[in-house]
């Protein structure tokens, strides 16, 4: 209760109101919720529970852990260690976090010398289990995060490998989250868990009712105007601008950067640890401007996200859901603003249909448009084993950030 109220909770979410009295008892749980909506707390809360009231078996070694959390992705399992740290500050567990990319041998030594909870992506963890640096003999807690992203991913098999090594569902909890629960999901969750009550929020009315949408229809010229004059007048502080590929957010970054704003580009290559200083600035309000592909559209965690700007329409409607959602978490407000230019406007109406409702659109004033628009830097020539494109100018794919040469969408 003290790590509870240091966290600064005062009232439960409804995933939150609805999971805790099943988990609290020690009852399994498949709950559909999305990032944002407290899910981690409820986890972590029941996971704590359990461990203090439930002792550990006198014959357990220090590296047999006795929880294990799985995230899919690298950001979502940093964020979950970070909130475990503060909710478990006073319980005397030991907590460890693993993935890759970043600190083999680090994350080995300290995993070696013992954990009660383990948190982790599956390829790290099946890694150092193969290696016997920690067994799941005695785990009591088992948590699935973002089970759907982990069949996108191609994680299932892994996911599998995993489940198989722990004691058998009747001897452990299981705790699963997911922001469908499909029919994949919950054949996951009847086939490794011990018969879990479900619990359904409506994740994706709940987040989309707290943010204000817009939508805007620039030609292809005015888009980047068109974002840094909205920019400047939202006086941006901490906004996330999604784009559709790896090459688009770089040459963005390099546009934004000559016009004055602190951004930076975060797309699916980028070092582990530069991911996560950026990640760092970004949640500590240093840096102004995140730009990302889909690759962070989902286990982050970052609050106070005043404005999503959706540069790029979204090809799949749920991934439009998963971006504005990073703004107005756990109840506060937001704004998500979207342009339908001629190349990604086509996704519009199946995002409408999604949604249920049409998106209010804004009107493209001239004091809008940035008047002057420095070009930025050319992006780096090295891109994968052949070296750069050839061919068309830029070199880069289908919207690879044409909007930032006004005319050539017309030259073309």
């Amino acid at each position: 209760m003290q790590g509870v109220r240091q966290a600064g909770f005062s009232q439960c979410t409804p995933i939150q109101a609805q999971t805790l009295p099943i988990a609290l008892a020690g009852r399994d749980v498949a709950g559909q919720a999305q990032t944002g909506t407290g899910k981690t707390a409820a986890f972590l809360i029941a996971l704590y529970q359990g461990l203090l009231t439930r002792p550990a078996a006198s014959s357990r070694h220090p590296t047999s852990v006795r929880a294990l959390i799985v995230a899919p992705t690298r950001e979502l399992a940093v964020q979950i260690h970070r909130d475990a740290l503060t909710l478990g500050a006073h319980t005397g567990l030991r907590h460890s976090v693993v993935f890759g990319g970043i600190d083999y041998d680090k994350q080995r030594q300290e995993l070696g010398s013992g954990c009660d909870v383990l948190i982790g992506t599956p390829g790290r963890l099946i890694d150092y289990f193969k290696q016997h640096v920690y067994d799941l003999r005695h785990a009591q807690v088992l948590v699935l995060d973002e089970a759907d992203r982990m069949f996108d991913l191609g994680f299932i098999a892994d996911i599998r490998y995993i489940l198989r090594r722990l004691p058998p569902p009747q001897r452990r909890q299981s705790m699963l989250f997911s922001a469908t629960l499909s029919y994949r999901v919950l054949e996951l969750a009847y086939e490794h868990m011990n018969n879990p009550e479900l619990v359904r929020i409506e994740p994706d009315k709940r987040t989309v009712d707290a943010v204000r949408q817009v939508i805007y229809y620039p030609a292809m010229e005015e888009k980047v105007p068109l974002l840094i004059g909205l920019l400047r007048q939202s006086e941006a502080h901490r906004t996330l601008v999604f784009v559709n590929t790896k090459r688009s957010a770089e040459r963005l970054e390099s546009v934004l950067k000559a016009n004055g704003f602190h951004a930076q580009a975060l797309s699916g290559d980028v070092p582990q640890a530069k991911r996560l200083k950026f990640l760092r600035n970004f949640h500590d309000g240093e840096l102004a401007v995140l730009i990302a592909t889909d690759v962070a559209s989902r286990g982050l965690h970052i609050p106070d996200v005043s404005h999503v700007f959706n540069f790029d329409l979204p090809q799949d409607p749920a991934d439009y859901v998963h971006r504005i959602g990073r703004t107005a978490r756990a109840g506060a407000e937001g704004d998500a603003i979207s342009f339908a230019c001629e190349e990604y406007a086509v996704s519009l109406p199946d995002i409408e249909e999604y949604l249920g409702h049409k998106i209010p659109a804004g009107a493209i004033a001239p004091d809008v448009l940035a008047p002057e628009v420095l070009p930025g830097s050319p992006p780096p020539r090295s891109h994968g084993p052949h070296g750069p494109r050839r061919g068309r100018p830029g070199g880069g794919p289908r919207g690879g950030g044409r909007a930032q040469h006004p005319g050539r969408h017309a030259r073309r």
